[in-house]
């Protein structure tokens, strides 16, 4: 046990490693990051050495604005929090030569039969929290014993045994194989305020669905240079205050790559979200890139949000004023960006590509560069929505939100802005709105058919005020131009613009024309240097990752 000699006056720099550091005097080396923060006062540093760390890790003491406390990985040094442990008691079952055994005493879901999370069928094996990793390969489970086959294993709750059948068929009783199984379904919990966790790899643990396995609840935090990855469920969760997330990376997790709530004034800038939801998690419950919930304020910039089975960027339920800005969002299964029952949504100078495409019949107006869902006030401008199912939908049903101030009220698209966008080859249409609604809202009142006295005296598409203009459309030929209505009910397809504003009073100043883009399977997102997108202002501002900005000439 290390001696600490220096007084709460002084900032102290504590070494975590487990192996002696010959440089470094003996009080100021722990062995256990846990051992490390359990000492903690402001102003202190935590440096983390390489290796592997197999422990929880909660951090409950808290710096000040002046005195920070950092706890990051050294310079240089690849560290690794895991929430799972070596297996090395091995047994060959009895007359199969392939299956090995060992003791499992874990149980992370107890409060229904299924031990799974949700508990309904479609996610009996899908909800389960167990993971192995065979060589850093994960194994794939199955539920009952006899249906072992190479690369699977199953758990026995009943017996308290856990089952292996190698892909290879290696013998793992002779420990030459690095076999890790999650135990573990918290890893990292920093509940204090002004913490700066930097250079750390998060990954292997065995968290239900909406549980993050990192998890930010402190205030005035800063996460940064950080690997979330091959978590059983949500990377990382965020539910403290004024919180940055810089340069992090959100991978191939079971459900998300991040969750948030009640994350007012969260910043995420720099970051990688990408391949998440990699177990199935239902679509329409929670699963893709991230979920977002009762948070005002927050700031997505920079970023890139890619290959998600599910959305890109999900805000559900209560969020106000958040921004999406300067980021590359591209193929996603559904949608891109998608804002549901929420207010205030500032969506610009976004590349927003390839998103979509999932087969998921039940998400109509869902599955758009961003879909707007019964969200007020939101202002859409300057994005670049290419290539997409659809370039933006307006999704309406009869909803309500509950808010972050307690309460609830009815929520509907209304005093929308989109304006100074370029939508081209979105292949069912460039926009298309969704109400599915019988009060006929989204028809200008003269276009009402047969309207009730009630009907009369409600919501008409002059009174939602949605202003589209000043946006540039290229549909390739076949795809749609501009849909309005559910296709189950009265709808209408536009095919040009003039009829857009002769019968919906939207679309004014805006045109069809080819953007001419330099290499669109490249992203040189470059256009000529006469093009209406910069004469018009339907181009983003600033720099987008991984994408080519600018102008060429002729």
């Amino acid at each position: 046990m290390a001696v600490f000699l220096y007084t709460s006056a002084q900032a102290r720099t504590w070494h975590v490693a487990q192996e002696n550091l010959p440089s470094i005097e003996s009080d100021r080396q722990v062995r256990s990051i846990g051992e490390a923060v359990s000492a903690l006062e402001a102003g202190d540093t935590v440096i983390i050495h390489g290796g592997i760390y197999r422990e929880q890790v909660v951090v409950e003491t808290s710096g000040t604005a002046e005195a920070p406390i950092s706890i990051r990985a050294a310079t240089g040094e690849y560290v690794v929090v895991t929430g799972a442990e070596r297996l090395t008691e091995w047994q060959k079952v009895e007359g199969d030569a392939s299956v090995f055994g060992t003791e499992w005493p874990h149980q992370f879901i107890s409060w229904n039969e299924h031990h799974t999370h949700p508990s309904d069928d479609y996610h009996r094996l899908i909800g389960r929290c167990e993971q192995v990793f065979v060589q850093g390969y994960p194994l794939v489970q199955v539920l009952e014993k006899q249906k072992l086959s190479r690369g699977t294993f199953f758990v026995d709750l009943d017996a308290k045994r856990l089952y292996v059948w190698d892909r290879a068929g290696r013998d793992l009783a002779s420990n030459s194989v690095m076999t890790e199984a999650s135990v573990h379904s918290t890893i990292w919990s920093c509940k204090g305020n002004h913490i700066r966790t930097c250079g750390i790899h998060f990954r292997y643990a065995a968290n239900r669905a909406q549980h993050g396995a990192a998890q930010f609840s402190g205030d005035d935090n800063e996460v940064e240079d950080c690997v979330f990855e091959y978590t059983n469920a949500c990377g990382a969760k965020f539910s403290g205050e004024r919180i940055t997330v810089r340069n992090c990376l959100f991978q191939h997790n079971g459900q998300l790559g991040f969750g948030a709530g009640r994350a007012h004034g969260l910043l995420m800038t720099g970051c990688v979200v990408a391949n998440n939801n990699t177990k199935g998690f239902d679509r329409g419950w929670e699963a893709g890139g991230n979920k977002i919930a009762l948070t005002r304020g927050m700031v997505i910039e920079n970023s890139l949000f890619t290959d998600n089975k599910g959305d890109g960027i999900w805000f559900d339920i209560g969020n106000v004023a958040c921004e999406v800005r300067n980021c590359l969002i591209a193929d996603n299964e559904n949608a891109g960006i998608f804002y549901e029952i929420s207010f205030g949504l500032h969506a610009h100078d976004n590349v927003i590509i390839g998103n979509g495409f999932a087969f998921s019949p039940g998400d109509w107006g869902a599955n758009a560069g961003i879909s707007i869902s019964s969200s007020p006030g939101c202002i859409i401008e300057r994005n670049l929505l290419i290539a997409n199912k659809e370039g933006l939908s307006l999704r309406e049903q009869k909803r309500t939100t509950p808010l972050i101030d307690g309460g609830s009220e009815p929520v509907w698209n209304h005093h929308e802005t989109v304006r100074n966008n370029v939508f081209a080859y979105n292949r069912d249409a460039q926009v298309w709105g969704w109400f599915d609604i019988d009060d006929q809202r989204h028809w200008p009142k003269a276009m009402q058919e047969n309207p009730t006295e009630e009907q009369q005296a409600g919501l008409t598409l002059e009174k939602l005020e949605l202003m589209f203009k000043n946006n540039l459309y290229w549909p390739a030929p076949g795809q749609g131009l501009f849909n309005w209505g559910v296709t189950w009910k009265r709808n209408e397809k536009y095919a040009d613009l003039n009829a857009v504003r002769r019968e919906l009073d939207l679309e004014h100043d805006s045109q069809v024309v080819d953007i001419a883009f330099r290499d669109l399977y490249k992203l040189d997102l470059r256009v000529p240097t006469d093009s209406p997108a910069v004469r018009m202002r339907c181009y983003p501002q600033g720099e987008v990752v991984g994408v080519k900005l600018g102008t060429y000439g002729k």
